[in-house]
């Protein structure tokens, strides 16, 4: 390897130890990944069956969907985005990793927040980026400030926002995100918004960066909401002056993304019973595990805004995160992800529960954690 050393991504050890518990025939509860247990809609899976009869599925950008995407934030964000602006790719990932690649160089600092999505910094090891990392912890709710961007000494060229956040489901509201980026665009440092956990929030909407900064890159997906995880696509919205290089990044490293995704994703989108259905369940699953687990002992916990997390503070139960979460899923076979990937330091007290299983899912696991503990 000549490469730099990353960390690994400590949930993907309990996620081997749970296929190892099913294909033993062993009970396994998946609450240690980001992904809907729920498949796409069935409308989806019906336009793919459709189109695997009909289609080569060579490499393709489907006008449509981007039609339909510049569609959404119309609809939901009163923004007009002009099609050259929409950029299709293989999830999420690849937006984020074309993105570090056109618009920074080896040794650039990216401010990203702690607790934060372990890849984000990974990722910017991996392509010889200096994460810088910003603590925000309980105390604030898991929100950053702009006080905490004005301090950042020397100033970073770029920031990873992300809202809903993963691991904590804090949302910054209109007025706190716009602060943001007007102390982002003051100090010169290029925003990425992350913005995959959209559509999934508890009392409020979520508000895009694309409503208060038209320079801000807006990445999104169709594995959270739409519950398309292994289809793997997303995109992403660049400012008319870098969008065209973006594309030319993403078409050299990852040609296009799946074909037959982008025709599911095109009818997943007007699903819009079934999608607000399945939000419905994992509020209903938010309010019950926050009850369940402040009976069993479990109270430090700030309610998440959105996405499907519980970020809870276990530190009277253990100092060490991840051995709390292996023995979790060897011995009751209940998947939990341990704090140490968001947090290196602070995530040795931490585990994050995924709400997005069945609330029958929930009721097995808070029994099962109950009697354990």
């Amino acid at each position: 390897m000549r490469g730099p050393f990353v960390t690994p991504f400590h949930a993907g050890e309990i996620a081997r130890r749970g296929t190892a518990r099913l294909r033993a025939g062993l009970p396994f509860i998946p609450m240690h990944f980001g992904q809907p247990s729920a498949g796409a809609p069935a409308a989806a899976i019906a336009a793919a069956h459709r189109v695997l009869d009909r289609d080569p599925l060579g490499y393709q950008e489907i006008v449509e969907l981007r039609e339909r995407i510049a569609a959404y934030y119309a609809e939901t964000h009163g923004v007009q985005v002009d099609l050259d602006r929409i950029l299709l790719t293989a999830g999420a990932s690849a937006a984020l990793v074309a993105a570090y690649a056109a618009l920074f160089r080896p040794g650039d600092r990216v401010a990203i927040m702690r607790p934060g999505y372990p890849a984000y910094r990974n990722t910017m090891c991996a392509m010889r980026l200096e994460p810088v990392e910003v603590a925000c912890g309980p105390e604030m709710d898991f929100r950053p400030t702009p006080a905490l961007i004005e301090s950042l000494q020397p100033v970073p060229q770029g920031i990873v926002i992300a809202s809903p956040a993963n691991p904590t489901g804090a949302m910054l509201d209109g007025a706190q995100l716009a602060a943001m980026l007007a102390t982002c665009r003051e100090r010169g440092i290029r925003v990425i918004s992350d913005e995959i956990y959209h559509g999934i929030s508890f009392g409020k909407r979520a508000v895009s960066a694309l409503e208060l900064d038209p320079d801000a890159i807006v990445i999104n997906s169709y594995s959270k909401l739409y519950r398309m995880p292994g289809w793997r696509l997303g995109w992403m919205v660049a400012p008319p002056q870098l969008a065209e290089q973006l594309h030319v990044y993403l078409i050299n490293m990852f040609l296009t993304p799946s074909t037959l995704a982008q025709h599911a994703a095109l009818a997943a989108m007007d699903e819009r019973e079934d999608l607000a259905h399945w939000v419905r369940v994992y509020e209903r699953n938010r309010a019950r595990l926050i009850e369940g687990l402040a009976a069993i002992g479990i109270t430090r916990i700030v309610p998440p805004d959105g996405a499907f997390y519980l970020y809870a503070d276990v530190g009277h139960l253990t100092g060490d995160s991840m051995q709390f979460c292996l023995r979790a899923v060897d011995e009751i076979g209940v998947g939990l992800a341990p704090g140490i990937d968001f947090d290196p330091d602070a995530g040795r007290h931490f585990v994050r529960f995924s709400f997005a299983v069945t609330p029958e899912e929930i009721e097995r696991a808070l029994e099962l954690l109950a009697e354990w503990l």
